[in-house]
């Protein structure tokens, strides 16, 4: 029993831990002529996280942008906009123990009842919208969700791992033998 526990409790520690991730595209977007990019201030003010937090994915994006060889620029190609949403979730796992086998009480040979455990984590959404600063269309959106909370002590290691993975997805990448 004790056993069933602790593998339950380590399948719900990975389930929080981890992100997915989700992208999307305008296919008749060519991203090869994209070579500059800036944030979309207005859309990024509107965000009702912490300051912390804005500049946290921010600098994310910043140094994930760095590594696809896009540079931050007044006059820019692409517009970067963020939004987030938070959702709190519970956890209520019941354990049914039958009427026989080792227990506590008057009889230490039989015991029945519940075990419920209840628990509550927020997940949280980090999309990433990609504008053509020209059309003003948006070309890419990048959405990741997973467990985080206002506690972690790794905040900043858990922000760059979401957006990591959010942007690993961009640019899209050309199906073989097409082009974008």
């Amino acid at each position: 029993m004790k056993r069933i526990f602790l593998f339950l409790l380590a399948i719900v520690s990975i389930n929080c831990s981890s992100i997915r991730v989700f992208a999307d595209h305008d296919s008749t977007v060519n991203f090869d002529q994209y070579k500059t990019y800036a944030f979309f201030k207005p859309g990024i003010e509107e965000v009702e996280i912490s300051d912390l937090d804005k500049r946290r994915i921010l600098t994310a994006i910043e140094a994930q942008m760095k590594g696809k060889e896009l540079q931050l620029s007044e006059n820019p190609d692409l517009l970067i906009n963020i939004a987030v949403k938070a959702t709190d979730r519970v956890t209520v796992n019941n354990f049914n123990n039958p009427a026989w086998g080792w227990g506590w009480g008057w009889n230490p040979w039989l015991w029945g009842g519940n075990n419920t455990n209840v628990s509550t984590h927020t997940r949280g959404e980090l999309f990433i919208d990609i504008i053509d600063a020209k059309t003003k269309l948006l070309v890419w959106q990048g959405k990741g969700y997973g467990g985080i909370t206002e506690y972690s002590k790794n905040r900043d290691e858990r922000i760059q791992r979401f957006v990591a993975e959010i942007l690993a997805n961009y640019p899209p990448t050309k199906p073989e033998g097409e082009t974008l």
